[in-house]
């Protein structure tokens, strides 16, 4: 998320000549990273520099002899050296037209970058300020950055002649992507990441352009060892958390176990899984490696808001603004934090400030959402969730957002669409397929309704209520003995949990239950069900009638039917100590516990 936007203006870099995707030899890579922060660094790329010093820093030190010598001097670069020492100044001040100015008519590579870059930064700058000035930050803003078109002209010129390095590609593929041109960005973006296999804004910058397995099969990527962490991020952000976790966990083998970036990318990586205590333990391990850090920490208080943890919370939005109160993270996990305390109106006015500071930040968009679902402005969270869907077509969040809002709606159809690109996102998530089963149910589909019922109770269903839907489906088509499995298969699973059973769908099922096995005159069954329906309020007085009916007919000679088929009995005693049916785990993750 902050790392994306980050990716969009930065990039690592190092020299071309990058061995295999081989982590042998770590003082050699570790030369790379350093040379990568300082070419990044020259260039105003700072995002990138950071994230080759933090990867850097988690490798043994060098000694003096060993240390990477400055870069080469050229003599265009020696020409270019006052023009480019005064517009770095500026261009560190933010001055962004000023240090393109005094870069004209610069030749050197460096130098060069330096001025498109300005240009590029500058059209940034302006188009923010706009959109902050003239803009509530949910309008449908047309606003562009006008340096775009020209930028691309004199880029691509460049490109013919073949005159542009690995930092000229990547500022290249970045204005073909802002230009919306996708597929002309990716094959820039790969002939980047050729020319300079470390450079790892190229790298993040072709994760946001590839949105599924298939794409990624299909591109033609440099062997390095910088390939590793590419996979291991785009998995993630693909969903494929198992190998993402397998990738960071040979990283951590490799010698990189003192990273704090792949630390953090492996407890967002739980947090996608909904892995909470596993997410939660990592991010508490990684504070305190790096009590400052800022970055994720928007995550970790989306966990924090999930169990409901409000002193936690409330210290780590405290500590946030202590460092810096100022940067979107920070706004985020102060809009959650009043978020959990109901205060809507407050935790809206914060992601609202989040976006002022980087309108493109992705979790604010999806989390302001959230907050006017809360308040009942179903235009304005539908507007916040497209925003988001903007920023990135991959957020599952969004799309599910938009589903409620439209069912909020009573637009079935609309809902139908969007949970669908939901579950696509999500294949293994219960939440996507029960909420597609309700639509399908609304629609009349109800074939489909009860293959993501089951499907929802197959991947393992985190609320538990699939297999009640599916039930209740089956009642209504008359399918009684289904019905009936479905809810012994429900019982089984609430009570092998060891919960404490407050939802009603309990009670609802051992009326069914009762009064199925009524219907098929097996006494000793139903009087259990009505027994255990008579713990329940709302089922206590069906319970003692049937209980009544049962020992009047058991006084008038009727015996337990053997004729009629009831293959599925409940078992006498409901203790924890009952196998449940299995549930389908969507993940094996235990292999790669890090």
């Amino acid at each position: 998320l902050a790392a994306r936007r980050a990716g969009g203006m930065a990039a690592a870099a190092a020299p071309a000549a990058v061995g295999s995707a081989d982590f042998s030899d770590l003082r050699e890579i570790k030369k790379q990273l350093l040379s990568v922060a300082e070419l990044s660094r020259e260039r105003g790329l700072q995002h990138s520099g950071k994230w080759a010093s933090e990867l850097a820093f988690a490798l043994e030190p060098l000694p003096l002899s060993e240390l990477p010598p400055p870069p080469a001097l050229t003599e265009e670069d020696a020409r270019d050296l006052d023009a480019y020492t005064l517009a770095k100044s500026y261009f560190d001040l933010k001055e962004y037209d000023r240090a393109a100015y005094f870069l004209r008519g610069c030749k050197s590579q460096k130098a060069y970058f330096l001025y498109m870059y300005s240009r590029y930064l500058s059209g940034e700058k302006k188009k923010d300020d706009e959109t902050v000035d003239s803009l509530g930050p949910l309008e449908k803003g047309q606003v562009k950055n006008e340096a775009l078109r020209e930028l691309r002209v004199e880029l691509s010129k460049k490109h013919k002649a073949r005159e542009l390095d690995g930092f000229g590609l990547y500022l290249y593929g970045v204005v073909l992507r802002k230009l919306d041109l996708a597929k002309e960005a990716i094959d820039v973006f790969v002939e980047a990441a050729h020319v300079l296999p470390l450079h790892w804004g190229a790298w993040l910058e072709l994760c946001n352009l590839i949105t599924d397995k298939e794409m990624l099969k299909f591109l033609s990527l440099p062997d390095t060892w910088m390939k590793e962490f590419f996979l291991a991020h785009i998995y993630t952000e693909l969903q494929l958390i198992e190998e993402a976790l397998q990738k960071y966990q040979s990283l951590i083998d490799a010698g990189f176990s003192k990273s704090t970036y792949i630390i953090s990318q492996i407890a967002v990586a739980y947090h996608n899984i909904r892995d909470i205590d596993k997410a939660l333990s990592i991010f508490n391990e990684l504070r305190k490696q790096d009590p400052y850090r800022i970055e994720n920490m928007d995550t970790f208080s989306n966990l924090l808001y999930v169990r409901s943890m409000k002193p936690e919370l409330s210290y780590l939005a405290h500590n946030l603004c202590e460092i810096d109160k100022y940067r979107v993270e920070t706004c985020c996990v102060i809009g959650n934090y009043y978020s959990l305390r109901s205060q809507h109106e407050k935790a809206a006015l914060y992601f609202q400030r989040a976006l002022k500071l980087n309108p493109r930040y992705l979790g604010a968009w999806t989390l302001m959402g959230h907050e006017y679902m809360e308040m009942k402005n179903t235009s304005a969270a539908i507007q916040a969730y497209r925003h988001a869907i903007e920023v990135n077509k991959r957020d599952y969040r969004a799309w599910y957002g938009l589903g409620q809002t439209y069912e909020i709606l009573k637009m079935p159809f609309y809902c139908l669409y969007y949970y669908r690109r939901a579950h696509q996102l999500r294949p293994n998530d219960s939440r996507m397929l029960v909420a597609l089963g309700e639509c399908y149910e609304k629609l009349n589909q109800l074939v489909e309704a009860k293959k993501c019922y089951w499907r929802a109770y197959a991947v393992g269903d985190v609320e538990k209520m699939a297999l009640v839907k599916l039930a209740k489906l089956h009642e209504q088509l008359n399918e009684s003995e289904q019905a009936a499995q479905c809810y012994i298969k429900y019982i089984q699973d609430v009570y092998s949990c060891g919960e404490v059973v407050e939802h009603l769908e309990v009670s609802t099922a051992f009326r069914y239950l009762a009064q199925y096995y009524f219907k098929c005159k097996l006494w000793d069954e139903a009087s259990a069900c009505a027994q255990k329906c008579c713990a329940f309020n709302d089922t206590r007085e069906e319970g003692k009638a049937l209980l009544r009916q049962i020992l009047q007919l058991r006084n008038q000679g009727e015996t337990s039917s053997t004729e009629i088929a009831a293959p599925f009995f409940l078992p006498a005693s409901l203790s924890a100590s009952n196998t449940p049916t299995r549930h389908v785990s969507p993940l094996n993750l235990s292999s790669v516990t890090p």
